[in-house]
């Protein structure tokens, strides 16, 4: 007997130490996952930071460069309006030369012999005096001398400025293929800072991404830790339960009464999703249950103490998840097959144990359900959006 006893108290303690240990193991690989992204932010917000200096120092080169753009534009300018004022005073030139040349041809064909020594004929003869020709021949050849100086000025001022026109112009030429490059670079520059600030806004993203499933990984944490909790409160509760009995026990051996054998043994329930109840749910007497109002017996996480938590009109006493379908109805409760906001879906699978969780919202043949113990999550909530049941009984309330 004592033996007996002994074996069931090792198996409630290790149930629920595993149970407990499970917990704890969850909150620390939820720890682990939330240290991997603390990284994966960090990293990415460093990425951002790196490719925002990039943006700032290509923007600095573009307005660099588009000062540049402006002065050189500007120089260019005046080069070339600097060109236009020589090619008009060139013109201007080119036409006094003309006008001059033929004048200057002209007094020459004056002096040929065709008639040109005429003039110097008649000079002498008119002349009063010998002097007087020296001085009029004299004046004459001064006249022509002055004349080819002039041409000769002339010539040089036109190619003086035909040089610098070209200068001018080699200058502005100049001018526009740096303003040409310029153009393509900025181009470039301006392509580069739009990849750039494309790459930016994907880090962001995926930083936001991260943030996100860090949050997301929080709020697993705080379930965990809050299941961890509560299984360690029935492990401590059990514990001290299955103390009583041991001592009782002892007690009775000692006085030569009879070992009452009823120790407590942890039983699964719920889903099977990972769900086991640490205490046994009762099976229904024959006598049928009623309502238990806002008392609820069950264990703390299982499916069936979520499911009293939003129903409490539910009884405390219908068993297992598979169980509460007949209890209900033996209970005088409604049951069927339509699903209605409020009432208490019972699923039969995927174990004999089964699984209970409660209507939220209706939309045709599809629902939404909170509940407890679903995929190991302890906690009430809402964890599968909106699906479609199937082979299940729902339970409405009176």
């Amino acid at each position: 007997m004592k033996k007996k006893l002994i074996s069931a108290l090792l198996l409630s303690t290790v149930v629920l130490t595993s149970a407990s240990t499970v917990l704890v193991a969850m909150a620390d690989e939820t720890d682990d996952k939330i240290a991997s992204q603390d990284a994966k932010i960090a990293s990415t917000k460093s990425a951002e930071a790196t490719a925002q200096s990039e943006v700032a120092g290509i923007q600095s080169q573009v307005n660099t460069l588009s000062s540049k753009q402006s002065a050189l534009k500007k120089e260019t300018d005046d080069l070339l309006k600097e060109s236009e004022k020589l090619q008009t005073k060139i013109g201007e030139l080119t036409k006094e030369i003309k006008e001059r040349d033929e004048a200057l041809k002209a007094q020459a064909r004056s002096a040929q012999t065709d008639g040109s020594a005429t003039s110097y004929v008649d000079a002498v003869i008119n002349s009063k005096s010998l002097s007087d020709v020296v001085t009029r021949v004299s004046a004459m050849r001064t006249v022509v001398k002055a004349n080819n100086d002039m041409m000769k000025q002339q010539e040089t001022a036109k190619a003086d400025l035909d040089k610098a026109q070209k200068e001018n112009q080699a200058k502005a030429n100049e001018g526009y293929k740096l303003l040409a490059q310029m153009n393509d670079q900025a181009k470039t520059l301006e392509t580069q800072q739009a990849q750039l600030k494309v790459a930016q806004l994907n880090l962001a993203a995926e930083r936001a991404t991260a943030e996100g499933d860090k949050a997301s990984l929080l709020e697993q944490k705080a379930a965990a830790q809050a299941a961890a909790t509560a299984a360690a409160a029935r492990e401590k509760a059990y514990n001290d339960q299955v103390s009583d009995a041991a001592a009782k026990a002892k007690e009775q051996a000692d006085n030569g009464v009879s070992i009452d054998n009823s120790v407590p043994t942890p039983s699964p329930g719920g889903s099977g999703n990972g769900d086991y109840t640490p205490t046994p749910t009762p099976t229904p007497t024959p006598t049928p249950p009623t309502g238990g109002g806002g008392v609820n017996t069950y264990p703390v996480g299982q499916c069936t103490w979520g499911a009293k938590e939003l129903a409490p009109w539910a009884g405390n006493n219908w068993g297992n998840g598979a169980q509460w379908a007949s209890s209900a109805a033996a209970a005088g409760f409604r049951t069927g097959s339509t699903p209605q906001v409020g009432a208490i879906m019972v699923e039969y699978g995927p174990t004999a144990y089964g699984h209970v969780a409660v209507v939220s919202m209706v939309n045709g043949s599809q629902i939404q359900v909170r509940e407890a113990n679903y995929n190991g999550n302890q906690a009430i909530g809402n964890y599968r959006g909106w699906f479609t049941p199937g082979g299940v009984t729902y339970i409405y309330p009176n």
